[in-house]
């Protein structure tokens, strides 16, 4: 029978004499926790666990944020940490997480680059009894992934979709179809498609935009409509400038036939559409014809363009919440325990059906960049008036 992440765990602080029970409390409580006895026997404190963490890249402000937001916490919570950053290279994400299983990791957070392709390194932390978390993308095709935090991410594309629908006239702020009747066109565009969160993104945006093509309302000019049409290998901004130069080019004469909105899954690729858009000569800005785009992470760069009036809105995923989730599930894991789930059903990963915590998320539009970003603190205003993180 298949030993359970909590089970594993166990094993590793197992002596000769028995198990020695941990207690790790969470950031802010009481110093002085004890963790189970290591290999060797006596008990530890919790900065003798260790937490690999391993995130997909740093050319996104995204990824940077959601690293240090977990090492803070986890090292906050008494824990050592070993975080990787891996360029969105897999097999330098293969071999961080090879080496951090060899280093003697007790607990792995993995943010992964390609969802398919850590099977064998997970085997390897699974027979080290090494629980592992998926951070934010899951990771498929392997039964050696225990837990999965993340937001919801159908209801991601869905409020992308919405917000697009906004931008258009067709929705009014609750999300309640306004009844215009004018015709508009639009493009779409999706993430990676080794990335498990694009087809969820994907879906919730079609499924919201489906009444509106199919009344008519809304037609796609290029007619490219399924997600193998649309993707974006990597989420690459440049390689979304790109199609969306060609788009123009073929379908919109270059810039001079109609485009009214272009969906876009995320921030960075919201940003190489729009310099294409510009560079066509399709507007400074909204009011003056730039068509409504949408996005997805509130990087800054993008908040000011929001703010300015170029970009539409983003999708505003508060990592440190995440974060949180993270360290909550490792925590629990350390004490011998299981994390809590919210969702059982959902994330099947062609294997197993791997429990799950889901977060909610927020549009942000400029009406409410003060309310949902400066005032909670995730950017200032002086960031968003620049456009640049301090």
């Amino acid at each position: 029978m298949k030993r359970t992440a909590r089970t594993r765990l166990g094993l590793k602080f197992i002596t000769t004499t028995g198990a020695i029970a941990l207690a790790v409390g969470l950031a802010g409580c009481a110093s002085g926790s004890t963790a189970p006895a290591g290999d060797g026997g006596s008990g530890e404190a919790a900065d003798d666990l260790t937490v690999g963490v391993a995130m997909p890249t740093e050319t996104s402000e995204r990824w940077i944020n959601d690293g240090q937001a977990v090492k803070s916490q986890l090292e906050e919570a008494g824990y050592g940490v070993d975080l990787q950053y891996a360029n969105d290279d897999i097999p330098t994400q293969q071999q961080q997480i090879e080496q951090m299983v060899t280093k003697g990791a007790d607990i792995l957070i993995i943010a992964s680059i390609d969802g398919t392709a850590l099977a064998s390194q997970l085997e390897a932390a699974a027979a080290k009894g090494i629980p592992v978390i998926a951070y934010d993308r899951l990771i498929n095709g392997t039964e050696n992934v225990d837990f999965y935090v993340t937001f919801d991410n159908y209801e991601v594309g869905v409020q992308q979709a919405t917000s697009l629908l906004q931008g258009l006239g067709y929705m009014d702020a609750e999300g309640k179809d306004t009844g215009l009747k004018d015709k508009k066109i639009i493009e779409l565009f999706a993430g990676s498609p080794d990335d498990n969160n694009t087809a969820f993104f994907f879906n919730g945006a079609m499924d919201t935009l489906k009444p509106f093509l199919e009344d008519g309302r809304l037609t796609v000019g290029s007619g490219q409509t399924s997600m193998d049409q649309v993707a974006t290998l990597r989420w690459d901004g440049a390689t979304a400038q790109k199609r969306m130069e060609d788009l123009l080019t073929s379908t919109y004469g270059g810039g001079s036939k109609p485009l009214h909105g272009v969906l876009a899954p995320y921030d960075g690729i919201s940003r190489g559409i729009i310099t294409a858009l510009q560079n066509a000569g399709y507007g400074e800005n909204i009011e003056a014809g730039l068509p409504i785009v949408s996005g997805q992470d509130a990087e800054i760069a993008s908040v000011k363009l929001i703010n300015d009036g170029v970009q539409f809105a983003t999708i505003f995923k508060d990592t440190r919440k995440l974060a949180t989730e993270a360290v909550k599930a490792a925590e629990a894991y350390a004490e011998g325990g299981e994390p809590e789930a919210n969702d059982t059903e959902t994330y099947d990963n062609g294997v197993k059906v791997v429990p799950s915590y889901l977060l909610e998320s927020d549009i942000v539009v400029a009406d409410n960049i003060q309310s949902l970003l400066i005032d909670s603190e995730y950017w200032t205003a002086e960031e968003v008036a620049a456009g640049v993180a301090e």
